[in-house]
């Protein structure tokens, strides 16, 4: 009996989750939502909160700003992020209702940052979507990261890596996978 409501409380949770995705999504096809993030580098301690998408499309000086905050931190070289994983972000943000900002751990990485990472570490891969600008790895202010990798596995938009012991999240615009 109690796994039966388990797996109801599951699906029920997963529906009401797919139905608030599917609203967010149509809501952006008619272009009528406007997506803003908030952001802290967990590194430089550095902040941002924009407005990079309006009624207008993608805003130019936003992006910008973001990619600014979003550099390799290490190189201070900045690459433009991909605004799929923007959009990410922003629905995970939405799924959550939770408004604090983003934690970035990482961001853009420039080979050279990303070869002396996997000289250091096994959980780097040679070929990172984050030397592309396609990639974050976060955790959400007062959110719990557990939570938060649920969240983006139901989204199943990209790559979605769970680091327990680092208590962050990877997400990337590539193809749909997880770890």
């Amino acid at each position: 009996m109690s796994r039966k409501i388990i797996n109801r409380r599951a699906f029920l949770q997963n529906a009401t989750l797919a139905s608030l995705s599917l609203r967010g999504i149509a809501a952006r096809a008619e272009g009528s939502q406007t997506r803003s993030l908030s952001f802290v580098h967990t590194h430089t301690g550095e902040r941002v909160s924009e407005t990079y998408f309006d009624n207008n499309g993608y805003v130019t000086e936003s992006l910008g700003r973001i990619n600014r905050l979003l550099r390799d931190f290490r190189t201070d070289d900045i690459h433009a992020i991909d605004v799929r994983v923007l959009d990410i972000l922003h629905d995970l943000q939405t799924l959550t209702g939770h408004e604090a900002p983003y934690e970035i751990i990482s961001g853009y990485r420039s080979p050279k940052t990303n070869a002396a990472l996997r000289r250091s570490s096994a959980g780097v891969a040679e070929h990172s979507f984050h030397m592309q600008g396609r990639a974050i790895d976060v955790r959400l202010s007062g959110y719990a990261t557990s939570r938060l990798h649920e969240l983006a596995l139901t989204l199943r938009r990209g790559g979605v890596g769970f680091y327990p012991r680092s208590d962050f999240v990877h997400l990337d615009s590539g193809p749909v996978r997880f770890w």
